[in-house]
């Protein structure tokens, strides 16, 4: 294979990241216009809240979506807001594992809600349902992105 892509291999690239940029603004305006945190913050609590035993933080930064940059940080603020509790790890005195609170559960529902929203509105409405099946069909042949 060449070292050089072809030009639809650029067009599918430029295309898939300018709607990328695009719907992440987009959902970002909504939550802020609801007066709710980035959606850095969701993407933290959705995985905490899909492990129900908590998570060691490395594994939040592997499994969180968006940028990784500054997880320690979030992690930092979260738990000054009471959304998160962090404590020694067992196996490993080193390490913390994070679990999501009650307030930090409530504050999700909360921003599912606008983040479906967005979704929708943005992104689901505009392509018919075989088109959303494509899409989903397609194998994942990148590591780190599909689970």
């Amino acid at each position: 294979m060449s070292q050089i892509p072809d030009e639809q291999t650029i067009d599918a690239w430029a295309r898939l990241v300018r709607a990328q940029q695009l719907l992440l603004e987009r959902v970002e305006k909504e939550l802020k216009q609801a007066g709710l945190p980035p959606l850095r913050w969701y993407d933290v609590l959705i995985e905490l809240h899909r492990a129900l035993r908590g998570l060691r933080q490395f594994e939040i930064g592997e499994a969180v979506l968006l940028n990784k940059y500054n997880v320690s940080r979030l992690f930092d603020r979260l738990q000054r807001e009471e959304l998160i509790v962090r404590y020694a790890c067992e196996s490993d005195a080193r390490g913390a594992q994070v679990q999501i609170t009650t307030e930090g559960s409530r504050l999700l529902k909360r921003m599912w809600h606008h983040y479906a929203k967005a979704i929708t509105e943005h992104f689901g409405r505009h392509l018919s349902s075989v088109e959303i099946g494509r899409l989903s069909a397609l194998p994942c042949r990148f590591p780190g992105v599909c689970r």
